[in-house]
Parts: structure tokens; sequence; C-alpha cells
């Protein structure tokens, strides 16, 4: 487990009720040694598209970002590019946070130009007060949680009442022509040119089978109604390759 490039997800309690110390320390290590071409292969896997995901992702979410002396956190921060599309448009404070350091690292190089404060942080164990934050977002990182269930508790925990939360998340391609040969691009393809662009046997196959075990759009929806979270919706972003779940904390 402790090589990231022999990590699998089957191999702990990714995703599950009780966190895995162990399933984190091997996520830490798998995204710290894609880091150097972790922007590259985002987007030149995703033709672009996680590019505009974000920027729709922000627009959405504009009303919570344009209030003065907003409180926003975007949550496995990653390099930061959601958290830079926040700050676009708000009118407040936006935080980063991720567990990685490595990614923080070059979070932290882009941000010369930009206002965001990047911390680093469990998403399991943040370092916010309570009822502290307006918004909090999560852009293809809530997948990787030792524990779902107690992410959205520590998330509650830091949401002021009728705080909002936003998850941009791959999820179940729809169509009957479209949904097949993305799958197969997915399983087949995705991991091979990951693989040999980054140089790291692992983490694009563990993106392939996370996706796979990961909730799709209703199951996600439900888990959020279950823990506390109320007005919950989603928006499909091409074809269903990723959907926006919002929703707000139950006051």
């Amino acid at each position: 487990m402790s090589d990231p490039a022999h990590f699998h997800p089957l191999d702990g309690q990714h995703g599950s009720a009780k966190p895995s110390e162990s399933t984190a320390r091997a996520i830490r290590k798998m995204f710290a040694a894609v880091a150097p071409r972790y922007d590259f292969l985002n987007h030149f896997l995703s033709l672009g598209r996680d590019v505009a995901w974000r920027k729709a992702t922000a627009e959405t979410l504009r009303h919570v970002l344009e209030r003065p002396g907003s409180s926003v956190a975007d949550l496995c921060c990653g390099t930061g590019d959601l958290a830079f599309e926040l700050e676009h448009y708000s009118a407040g404070r936006v935080f980063g946070t991720d567990f990685c350091r490595p990614m923080l690292v070059l979070a932290k190089k882009k941000a010369l130009r930009h206002s965001t404060l990047f911390l680093e942080a469990d998403t399991l164990a943040l370092p916010f007060p309570n009822a502290f934050l307006d918004l909090v977002t999560l852009a293809f990182g809530f997948r990787n949680l030792a524990s779902y269930t107690s992410g959205l508790t520590e998330i509650r925990r830091v949401l002021k009442p009728n705080g909002v939360l936003a998850i941009l998340e791959f999820s179940e391609v729809q169509g009957m022509l479209f949904g097949p040969l993305f799958r197969f691009y997915f399983r087949y393809l995705l991991p091979r040119v990951g693989t040999c662009i980054s140089g790291v046997r692992g983490p694009y196959r563990y993106l392939h089978d996370s996706v796979a075990r990961f909730p799709n759009q209703q199951a996600l929806a439900d888990l959020l109604n279950a823990r506390g979270f109320q007005n919950v919706r989603y928006t499909n972003f091409t074809g269903g390759i990723a959907a926006l779940h919002l929703a707000e904390k139950a006051s």
C-alpha cells in the first residue's frame, strides 16, 4: 500500500464509513507522484473540458461568491485551478486546502497573481471553526476521501446554516452511443496514455476504478440528503462525464 504504483482502491476502506489512514497515505503518495504532470494530464485527457467544467461551476456559484465578506474553501484543491476560478467572482476570502504538499507547492507558485490562501489540511479534519464558511467546493476530490460520511460530517461542521456545498465529480455517462464509447476510452485508453505521460504506474488505473465505484448522480444526491443537506440537485456536464451537485446545510 505504501507504493502508489501498486495502489488499488479496493485494498483499503476507500469511501467507507470509517476513515482508513493507510488509504489516505496511499492516495497522498499517489498524487505526489503525478503532481509534476497533473495539470497537463487533466487538460489533455479531458480535451480541455475540465477547464470548462470548473468555469461553469464558479459561474453557478456567483450568487454566494459575490456576497461581501463571504468565506469560501475549495477542499482537495490540488494545484488550485477551481480556487482561482472562484476567486474571479469572490467579494470575500477564498481558501484552498489539500493534504498533498507537492500539489500545494504548485498551487502556491501559480498563486503569485492571486489572493487565495492555501493551507495543508485533510478534509476529514479541517482547520476552520464551526459554522465559518458560506461555501465549500470540491472538484474531483470528494471521490478520493477515505470516508465519504466523515467528510460530509466535517463539511457540515464548518458550513454556516444554509451554507452551500458544491461537488464537481466524475459520474455516470448518459447515452446509448456516447456512454459505451466513453467507457471504452476511460477503461482502456486513458490509463495507458496517463501512465505513459506521467511515467507513474497505477494512478490512472486508480482513476478508472475509483470512478467505477463512485455513487452515480442520484446515489450521491441521496447520500447528501441522508447526511443533513437539503435542496440537493445536480447538473450533468458533457453527457454525464462530470456532474455538479449542489446542496445546502440544513439549518
